[in-house]
């Protein structure tokens, strides 16, 4: 199976040849690791327990619908922030704040959610997605999926 990329934004008309139809945004997810949750200072949350994994990185634009933990070897709570690519301005609780590290998917205005979670986290730079030690102090590693999408500016409205 071929492999392919892209740097635009999805988007999907529903077959509306004229162009009337509000034009969406395609959902996307991204896995992350957090290796030990005990961590107090904001650090580069992974793609994976892989030795050596990179960073998550998401793009300028996005925005995060829901944060689902689906690896339950840690206690206590998480904060899980961003950093702007260049700036290195940390928001460290920004998308979970003092989230149980329990299995289970947390959305906009959910407890343990960020007031960063479902909007854009930067329109003009690249975000790091970072993790520390939320309110209670646990033990152990998390993984994860990450829901997002690139926000369209175009709001929806497709260019003629």
């Amino acid at each position: 199976m071929a492999l392919s990329t892209t740097q635009s934004i999805w988007r999907s008309g529903g077959g509306d040849n004229t162009r009337t139809a509000y034009c969406g945004s395609g959902l996307m997810a991204a896995t992350f690791y957090i290796a030990d949750v005990a961590v107090s200072t904001s650090t580069n949350v992974k793609v994976s327990s892989t030795s050596g994994a990179p960073n998550l990185i998401l793009p300028a634009g996005a925005r995060i619908m829901s944060i689902t933990f689906t690896g339950d070897a840690a206690t206590g709570q998480t904060d899980m922030g961003f950093t702007l690519y260049t700036s290195g301005t940390n928001t460290g609780a920004g998308l979970l704040d003092n989230a149980s590290n329990v299995v289970g998917t947390i959305t906009p205005g959910a407890t343990g959610s960020g007031t960063s979670l479902g909007l854009v986290m930067s329109s003009s730079e690249l975000v790091y997605i970072t993790a520390r030690v939320g309110g209670s102090a646990g033990t152990g590693s998390m993984s994860g999926v990450i829901q997002y999408f690139v926000a369209d500016p175009l709001e929806g409205q497709q260019n003629v």
